[in-house]
C-alpha cells in the first residue's frame, strides 16, 4: 500500500510537471505571459503537491507550509544570489567575464516567470519526492548522494551538456538544496536558493544555465577563457568556483541540521516523519 501511495505521488507530480512545462516553453518568447505562466506554475505545483501529499500520507504537509514560507524564501533568495555573485566577482576578476552594456530588459522579466517555474517544480520534485521518500529508509546523507547524482545526472540531457557540468550540479546544486532543505525542513528556502541562482546567472548576467544555450537578460556579456574557471558552454555552474562555493554552503547547512537535530541516520531512517513537528 506504501508503496502504490508513493507512486501515485509521483505520477501526480510529474503529470503537473509536463504540463506546467509545457506551457512555459510554449510561451517563453514572450516575457509577459512567461511571468504569468511562471507564477501559475508555481501556484498549480504547490497546490497539486500539497494536495497529493497530504491525502497518501495522512498528515500536514509542513514542508510547504505557509507559516514561515516569507522568511525561508527571502534567506533563500540571499543564499543563491550571494553564491552566484561569489561565482561571478571571481571569474570576473580573473579577466574572463566581460560586460558589454544592456541586453534586454524584457528578456530580464521572462526569465523570472521561467526560473521560478523551474526552481519551483524541481524542488518539490526532486527534494519534495526523491530526497524526501529515499531519506526515509536510507537516511539523510545517502539521501542526499543519491537524490544529488540524479539531479546532475538529468543534466546531461541539455544541448550543451557535459559530464564535468552534471558532476559539478551533483554537488553544488543537488546536495546543497538537499541539505538546505535537511537544515530548515520545508521546501521554500531550497525553492528561493534555486530561483535566485539560476535568474542571477541568466536574467542579470545572461551566462548560460546548464549547457541550455545563451540567454539574453539585463547584461550584455560574455565568458571567455579556461572551462575549469568559466564552466565552458555549460555555463557558471560547472565552474570550479561554483563547486567551491556550493560544497560551503552544503557543509553550512549540514551543520545547522545536526545542531536542529534533523540529521536521520540510517537505523533511524523509517522515523523521518517525526520530524515534520519540528517545521511547526
Amino acid at each position: 500500500m506504501k508503496a502504490l501511495k508513493i507512486i501515485l505521488q509521483i505520477v501526480v507530480v510529474f503529470a503537473v510537471y509536463a504540463v506546467c512545462g509545457g506551457v512555459i516553453n510554449g510561451v517563453k518568447d514572450n516575457p509577459w505571459l512567461s511571468l504569468l505562466a511562471g507564477a501559475f506554475t508555481v501556484a498549480a505545483m504547490v497546490f497539486v503537491y500539497r494536495w497529493i501529499v497530504g491525502r497518501t500520507e495522512n498528515r500536514e504537509v509542513t514542508e510547504l507550509q505557509s507559516k514561515g514560507a516569507t522568511n525561508a524564501t527571502f534567506w533563500g533568495l540571499v543564499f543563491g544570489s550571494l553564491m552566484f555573485l561569489c561565482v561571478i566577482s571571481n571569474i570576473y576578476f580573473l579577466g574572463d567575464y566581460k560586460v558589454d552594456g544592456i541586453d534586454s530588459v524584457s528578456g530580464a522579466i521572462g526569465l523570472i516567470g521561467f526560473m521560478a517555474g523551474a526552481a519551483c517544480t524541481e524542488e518539490l520534485v526532486f527534494r519534495g519526492l526523491l530526497f524526501r521518500l529515499v531519506e526515509r529508509g536510507l537516511g539523510t546523507y545517502v539521501a542526499l548522494v543519491l537524490s544529488g547524482l540524479v539531479f546532475g545526472g538529468m543534466h546531461l540531457l541539455n544541448d550543451d551538456a557535459t559530464l564535468a557540468g552534471a558532476a559539478a550540479i551533483s554537488i553544488e546544486a543537488g546536495a546543497m538544496l538537499a541539505a538546505g532543505y535537511a537544515a530548515t525542513r520545508n521546501l521554500w528556502l531550497p525553492m528561493g536558493v534555486h530561483f535566485a541562482w539560476n535568474f542571477m546567472e541568466s536574467g542579470i548576467f545572461s551566462t548560460q544555465v546548464s549547457g541550455n544555450g545563451d540567454t539574453h537578460g539585463l547584461l550584455k556579456s560574455s565568458l571567455s577563457g579556461k572551462e575549469i574557471i568559466t564552466g565552458g558552454e555549460f555555463g557558471p555552474e560547472a565552474s570550479i568556483y561554483a563547486v567551491v562555493f556550493g560544497t560551503l554552503l552544503t557543509v553550512i547547512f549540514l551543520i545547522v541540521a545536526h545542531r536542529r537535530g534533523h540529521i536521520v541516520p540510517l537505523r533511524r531512517a523509517e522515523r523521518v516523519d517525526t520530524l515534520a513537528a519540528l517545521a511547526r
